[in-house]
């Protein structure tokens, strides 16, 4: 058996860290859920982002990682401010206004968002089964969200900050993808995340006044999401988002919802219901469909390039 093509194997490694993205970020609503029930939105969103930077920080230490080159700093910036920063507070925020189905289905408009953006400013090729795929997930996180939405729980604020939630997403993703041509993924996020959270600082006082009065469980969950679902999590994300376009891998996240459904019956008992259980397969039946590639570009992937063919000839 012939050992992988480089070009494959890279592939395999992005789709790799893509899956322990959403798996990590999905994760994180059960964290949220326990976390926003004791910490304020900007208390979390900070103390989230001073874990995640810690974390981030002494592993650039240990691996010599120097500062981005000038050319990444926009990119990184930008990030920071909308994806890090202002999307943690506003989403949190949110969260307590509206009930989960709801923030699902606004936030769920991102990868949207993303895939127009990185069209238009990045010049990312929108392909039929791309669209089709985030069609079909977008109506698994529809169908999700309404069998998940309760009476009376929504409001107008809360689905307005969950917008604003999902724009700054698509904004800090797609002004993430440049800066990854000029550093590395392990730099991006770390001084993306340093980024977010001087946003933060503001919220400094109420993180002290929290900390002191929170359990330990809320606490606990608090360091979990800087750790595996900022540190971790959005690390793997740059690294796979460097090696595919902005708009398949919005469309990969996709299958956030799916897991979260699974992670809340077997974390929290909470049974869904068939209607929450289709939409979940439809988003990772989209998923599937909008990162799969047609049968005429795996041949062309698969064919040697003219210089190696006149070299075997």
């Amino acid at each position: 058996m012939m050992n992988a093509s480089p070009a494959r194997r890279t592939e395999l490694l992005a789709a790799g860290a893509a899956t322990l993205t959403v798996v990590l970020w999905a994760s994180a609503f059960v964290s949220i859920r326990s976390a926003g029930e004791v910490y304020s939105p900007g208390a979390l969103a900070l103390g989230r982002l001073l874990v995640g930077a810690l974390v981030l920080g002494v592993i650039c230490l240990i691996r010599r990682e120097g500062l981005p080159p000038r050319a990444a700093w926009p990119g990184i910036a930008i990030s920071g401010l909308l994806w890090f920063g202002f999307y943690s507070v506003v989403l949190n925020w949110g969260e307590q206004q509206v009930d989960a189905g709801t923030a699902a289905l606004v936030v769920n408009i991102g990868p949207i968002l993303i895939a127009l953006l990185g069209a238009r400013l990045l010049g990312d090729p929108m392909p039929p089964r791309l669209l089709a795929g985030m069609a079909v997930s977008f109506a698994g996180a529809v169908t999700v969200g309404l069998s998940m939405s309760g009476g009376g729980g929504s409001s107008v604020l809360g689905v307005v900050l969950c917008l604003l939630a999902a724009v700054g997403y698509a904004g800090g993703v797609v002004a993430q993808k440049p800066a990854l041509g000029h550093a590395s993924a392990l730099q991006v996020t770390t001084y993306g995340c340093l980024v977010g959270a001087v946003l933060c600082l503001p919220f400094t006082g109420q993180l002290i006044g929290e900390v002191a009065d929170a359990p330990l469980s809320a606490t606990l969950n608090m360091v979990y999401l800087g750790v595996f679902s900022l540190a971790l999590a959005f690390t793997t994300w740059a690294f796979a988002l460097a090696r595919t376009t902005a708009s398949r891998m919005g469309a990969t996240t996709y299958a956030v919802p799916a897991l979260v459904v699974l992670m809340s019956w077997l974390a929290l008992g909470e049974v869904p219901g068939p209607l929450t259980l289709a939409g979940g397969a439809l988003c990772l039946a989209g998923v599937a469909v909008s990162r799969s590639r047609t049968r005429s570009a795996r041949v062309v992937a698969a064919a040697p390039r003219p210089e190696q063919a006149r070299e075997s000839a």
